[in-house]
């Protein structure tokens, strides 16, 4: 992504219709198709969600296609893909001295995790030292 991670953050209404698609299960869809599942929650209008996938689309969180006269989206990343890549852009980001601080966080937050949050981080520092052996 080529998007700093603060702007990678998204706004209230960009989260809304990020988690429409990742919970309909979307790999296609066009504005009126989220324009109607959200239409059930609330009052919301046709430009204000095309603005915002636009917005995503921008941001480079969703790909899209011209089908006719309408744009066809797709989400180029899941959520927890989407969590993962924020916080590397947001550590990347950070610098060297700021890189070292998030490092002290994760260890101090790994020292609070389970049994199962542990054995997923040894698998990412495992998988990592492969990457770095090649």
């Amino acid at each position: 992504m080529t998007k700093s991670g603060v702007a990678m953050r998204l706004h209230e209404l960009e989260h809304e219709i990020m988690d429409v698609v990742w919970s309909q299960r979307w790999t296609e869809f066009s504005v009126g198709d989220v324009l109607c599942v959200l239409q059930r929650r609330r009052e919301i209008a046709y430009t204000t969600v095309m603005t915002t996938v636009a917005r995503l689309h921008d941001k480079g969180i969703l790909e899209r296609r011209r089908d006719g006269k309408r744009y066809l989206y797709s989400p180029r990343y899941g959520r927890t893909e989407l969590l993962e890549e924020t916080a590397r852009a947001v550590l990347k980001g950070l610098g060297r001295e700021a890189g070292r601080e998030a490092l002290a966080l994760l260890v101090d937050t790994a020292s609070r995790a389970d049994a199962a949050g542990l054995d997923e981080l040894e698998r990412v520092i495992e998988r990592r030292r492969r990457e770095l052996r090649r």
